[in-house]
């Protein structure tokens, strides 16, 4: 936990020390930190498992991904008005305890011998509509939490924590089955969600919620006002299209990828876990440099450049073969060039989607943006899984990384690459979200 006289968001503003004093706040912090670790290894430690325990071909592996990610297609956007009529702090205590025994019970079944694929999809199915919950729910608490001029800089640290683990949960999922097992990393993770537990319920203030009016939007409108909302301002629906793009593709290249490393380079656990764990170090330096380059060159230009780099490296990876010497230290640079790329782009892509974004839209604003960027996740990993069955690892692996730069390219012909060294302000939130806000 960085001090309070030393902390500094995501975004280039120092955190305000009051922010960091606020225990609720700290509390906050570290179960959703936490949190999303487990929740971003657990994404790893289930598909080896499958690889690696079961043997799994690249089609149910495809099939397992997927059915671990249809919750954000399926539920996101109920969850999204659903969560803006309950306290959080009730929904992430209680999302935490359900992931935990999840991961539990894939822990043990594997230490067993008794867990199969059915079981790991059911597992993966359940982990996945916990995480929609909890997802969702944190980006919706801090305003109910903080003061308003505390918003910016407790997004930005919240936010940045996230980005790490998107990129350095993987990594830590990977290097845990490598070096330990797949039934320990399970643990592991479900170690991370009781510590998330244990830190977030003891928040202590109590939360103002929205009055269940009779007036009250009935779910179905509420839903479409989060859409109209994100489809209606130009930086998030650019936000969306990219998003969309880039995870369609990743879910694919990460399907194929998770095969390639071991049956066709046969590289050991040890070494696909080392590989993986690569992207932490450049996600610590690509966060380093998210808190600098936008306000020197700004936010479009980093955008770009930074999405062409991440995304544009996977490229070389078909290329490589197993009795090279450079493959190793080639799949590190790979590894570490996409973390510093990738977290430059979350990182700044939060920032500007917290400025563009009233806080009485803020949980469906996030369901929708979660609904429509990662809502086709599960098809492309069916499609890497496919893939790889029918025209062999390299040439599919080649396919769906060229796919990534899609999501440069969308961003490269929109006016959110136009954006300076300055946030875009917030519009008015709409009369039709007062509703939701907290009283």
């Amino acid at each position: 936990m960085p001090s309070a006289s030393s902390a500094v968001s995501d975004s280039g503003r120092p955190v305000p020390s009051s922010l960091w004093r606020d225990a609720d706040f700290r509390r906050l912090w570290v179960g959703q930190t936490a949190s999303q670790f487990g929740e971003q290894a657990s994404l790893v430690v289930l598909p080896l498992f499958a690889v690696l325990a079961l043997n799994a071909s690249a089609g149910q592996l495809g099939v397992l991904r997927a059915v671990g990610q249809a919750p954000i297609l399926v539920l996101s956007l109920f969850v999204g008005a659903w969560v803006d009529r309950w306290r959080t702090r009730t929904t992430m205590v209680l999302t935490d305890v359900g992931r935990a025994l999840v991961l539990g019970a894939a822990a043990m079944a594997g230490f067993l011998g008794w867990l199969g694929l059915p079981g790991l999809l059911a597992l993966a199915f359940a982990a996945g509509s916990l995480s929609v919950f909890f997802d969702v729910a944190y980006q919706t608490s801090l305003v109910r939490l903080v003061e308003r001029d505390q918003l910016v800089p407790g997004n930005s640290a919240l936010e940045g924590s996230r980005s790490a683990a998107q990129i350095g949960g993987p990594a830590l999922g990977g290097a845990l089955v490598s070096l330990l097992s797949a039934p320990i990393a399970a643990a592991s993770s479900a170690m991370l969600f009781a510590l998330s537990f244990l830190s977030i319920r003891r928040i202590r203030q109590i939360e103002s919620i929205p009055k269940r009016l009779e007036h009250h939007p009935r779910v179905r409108r509420r839903i479409h006002q989060g859409l109209r909302f994100v489809a209606g301002d130009t930086s998030l629906r650019t936000v969306c299209l990219a998003s969309a793009a880039f995870q369609f593709f990743f879910a694919a290249v990460m399907t194929v990828y998770l095969l390639f490393l071991p049956r066709e380079l046969h590289l050991s656990g040890t070494v696909v876990g080392l590989t993986l764990a690569a992207t932490g170090p450049g996600a610590l330096l690509g966060s380093v440099l998210a808190a600098r380059l936008p306000s020197r060159f700004g936010y479009g230009a980093v955008l770009v450049c930074a999405a062409a780099l991440g995304d544009g490296v996977f490229l070389g990876v078909p290329t490589l073969s197993d009795s090279s010497v450079v493959t190793v230290p080639a799949l590190l640079a790979v590894s570490f060039v996409f973390g510093l790329g990738g977290q430059l782009v979350n990182v700044t892509v939060m920032a500007v989607r917290q400025a563009v974004t009233p806080d009485g839209m803020q949980g469906r604003a996030a369901a929708t943006i979660t609904f429509v960027g990662m809502g086709l996740t599960p098809l492309g990993s069916l499609l890497g899984g496919f893939l790889a069955e029918e025209w062999g690892l390299r040439p599919s692996l080649l396919v769906t990384a060229a796919g990534m730069m899609l999501s440069p390219v969308v961003m490269a012909f929109s006016p959110l690459a136009r954006l300076g060294r300055e946030l875009p302000a917030s519009p008015d939130a709409p009369p039709a979200a007062a509703h939701s806000r907290p009283s």
